[in-house]
């Protein structure tokens, strides 16, 4: 008899977690120990359930999941990610394997591609289009969307975040480049339209996050 595999589902959508809960259930060697929205309660689950697959929504509230890919594999090592996203494509998929994650599953996928998907993961193989080896694509270098985003970010928007993460207050960072407190705020919305985040804490983890990528891969 197989080991059933422990599992938590990280998606947006409360009605297709549920319908992917019930769609593991059916099989008698997989558990769904936990399920969530967010990202951040994600990685809880994983903590608490060090579980042996992690189901989870490329599209979270705290913006993409490449945050949480890296931490989720520093908590729980052994767990398997799987990308659930409606961006089907060979760059992202090459991606989000670079980051660490063990596979990615289209959402329209169908439940026996999902089950497919992870029988491979229990034998040691990834699963992927066929296709997918005979496109122009898959012959590419890997980009770096950590790296992206630090390019994408102007000289000026790279010293703001820079003088942030460490701590700097928008006072002083306005007065080391000589613009006023106002121009920080709006320097701030841009970075963050940037950065697809929201809020100051998440630009700092994001921004902190791509410069170790960017500096890993260099």
């Amino acid at each position: 008899m197989k080991k059933v595999w422990q599992v938590v589902i990280v998606d947006i959508h409360p009605t297709s977690m549920l319908g992917t809960k019930l769609i593991l259930e059916e099989q008698q060697d997989l558990l769904v120990r936990g399920m969530t929205s967010t990202g951040t309660e994600g990685l809880d689950l994983v903590k608490a359930n060090q579980p042996d697959l992690v189901l989870m929504d490329y599209r979270l509230p705290e913006g993409q999941a490449d945050q949480f890919i890296s931490e989720i594999k520093t908590v729980s090592a052994h767990s398997h990610v799987v990308i659930l996203t409606d961006e089907d494509n060979v760059k992202l998929f090459r991606h989000l394997m670079n980051l660490g994650a063990s596979g990615m599953l289209s959402k329209q996928a169908s439940p026996s591609q999902l089950i497919h998907l992870i029988s491979g993961l229990r034998e040691g193989y990834v699963s992927m289009p066929m296709a997918w080896l005979t496109s122009a694509e898959w012959a590419e270098p890997i980009e770096s969307r950590a790296e992206e985003f630090i390019v994408d970010l102007t000289e000026t928007e790279n010293f703001i975040m820079e003088r942030i993460v460490q701590g700097v207050t928008y006072d002083k960072i306005a007065s080391e480049i000589n613009v006023s407190r106002r121009s920080i705020d709006n320097y701030l919305r841009k970075i963050y339209v940037k950065l697809d985040v929201s809020s100051r804490a998440q630009a700092i983890e994001r921004y902190a996050l791509c410069a170790r990528q960017t500096k890993s891969i260099s």
